[in-house]
């Protein structure tokens, strides 16, 4: 009795699930508050992880000087989180922040 093989699967999904986007978009943000107000918010409009980080930037020795980074890789319905980048950079610059990608 011979095995058959399953058709190869589609190139975009794996699994009947879309494959994960490696390529992180950062909100980066100075108030924690804000920070954690606006992940909450972008996980239920459908981003993903949506996590909030803190930073220190490099070469800062202050630990005042800490900026909140919201990661995002997905967003609404499995689309790349840098598919609506400009949309997330007007809502990081609301709060006195910047997006990176």
């Amino acid at each position: 009795m011979t095995r058959r093989r399953p058709p190869p699967a589609d190139p975009g999904t794996a699994g009947g699930y879309h494959r994960a986007v490696t390529d992180s978009v950062l909100l980066v943000l100075p108030d924690r508050d804000d920070a954690e107000r606006i992940a909450a918010h972008l996980r239920d409009a459908g981003y993903l992880p949506a996590l909030v980080h803190r930073d220190m930037l490099l070469g800062e020795d202050d630990a005042e000087d800490v900026d909140w980074v919201v990661e995002l890789t997905t967003g609404p319905d499995g689309a790349p989180a840098g598919d609506t980048l400009a949309a997330l950079r007007d809502l990081a610059a609301d709060h006195d922040g910047f997006v990176t990608s």
